[in-house]
């Protein structure tokens, strides 16, 4: 006999079987119901706290001693600013990598190794690439100075670098392209993967080389799923505040960046700024801060969905 009373080999009976499904299938709607009420009872706590402050003075002030007049023009323009930089370095990176890796690397002991690398770099802590960040973007492993910065160009322009970064928009930009490259290097390798090898091997037999059907037939049928990852990502680095905090984000700022190599500060430190002060008034504007977060996850998310939708249809 068995450890639970069942003879080896012999059939599970219906009837246990069916009660089986039936046992699961209610602990993962449970579960699922439980994560969806907590959810939705966060999302009206902060909807009632911080709809009252929601107004067109928050989103066009800056940042204040006094809850009243505080807003977050600066903390929004610096995540869109942090955010572009992130998307405009990262994309062509990781789907790059990806490409390499899923079609012309050889399969041998390095590439092996490289893959098995960047599967752990996608579960490291992002406060460890905020100190990767902060030693080679804003510091440059102690190359340059901080205290006489090597500069390019007016530093009222947009076309204004230095270097080292220092605790700059590019800076920042460059850290979170670390948080999530691995991650986007990983979703494009399986949406590489899930193209058919068959359309592959047709295209060689054709004639067409390696580069060509890779550019006219693999990645094509690929980037749908590729924007969903990328998509994901990056909202990963939309909500990030640890890595930003170590690179030398403001938590109080009055202006917003005008380039590169501009200070700057983000909605989540903002959030977090407000949080933790005591007074009610900020509870509430921090609250309001969150909704208008969420209404840029929902809108970079819709974005998304519409732009995979449109991009399948010539593939079906």
């Amino acid at each position: 006999m068995s450890s639970i009373g069942q003879i080896p080999g012999t059939p599970i009976p219906p009837s246990r079987r069916l009660l089986t499904n039936r046992a699961f299938l209610s602990v993962c709607l449970a579960s699922t119901t439980l994560a969806v009420a907590v959810l939705c009872a966060l999302i009206i706590s902060v909807a009632v706290d911080g709809w009252g402050s929601l107004s067109w003075d928050f989103l066009d002030s800056f940042a204040s001693r006094k809850p009243e007049k505080a807003g977050i023009k600066a903390a929004l323009f610096g995540s869109l600013w942090v955010v572009a930089t992130c998307a405009l370095t990262a994309i062509p990176i990781g789907v790059g990598t990806a490409v390499y890796l899923e079609e012309f690397a050889p399969k041998n002991r390095v590439t092996r190794f490289i893959q098995l690398n960047i599967t752990n770099l996608a579960g490291v802590p992002s406060i460890v690439y905020g100190i990767i960040g902060l030693t080679a973007f804003s510091r440059m492993f102690g190359v340059f100075r901080l205290d006489e910065p090597v500069t390019l160009g007016n530093s009222e322009t947009f076309w204004f670098l230095q270097f080292p970064f220092g605790p700059s928009v590019l800076a920042a930009g460059l850290t979170l392209m670390l948080v999530i490259l691995p991650v986007m290097i990983v979703s494009s390798q399986e949406a590489l993967r899930s193209v058919p090898a068959t359309l592959r091997q047709g295209s060689l037999a054709m004639g067409a080389t390696t580069w060509q059907t890779v550019w006219r037939l693999t990645l094509p049928a690929a980037i749908p799923t590729i924007i969903t990852g990328t998509i994901l990502a990056i909202s990963r680095a939309i909500g990030e505040a640890a890595p930003l905090l170590v690179v030398g984000a403001a938590l109080l700022i009055f202006r917003t960046p005008e380039n590169l190599m501009s200070s700057f500060t983000v909605l989540p430190l903002q959030i977090f700024n407000w949080a933790g002060r005591p007074q009610a008034g900020f509870h509430a504007i921090a609250a309001a801060a969150i909704i208008v977060q969420l209404v840029l996850l929902i809108l970079f998310n819709g974005t998304a969905v519409a732009l995979r939708l449109r991009l399948q249809k010539p593939l079906q």
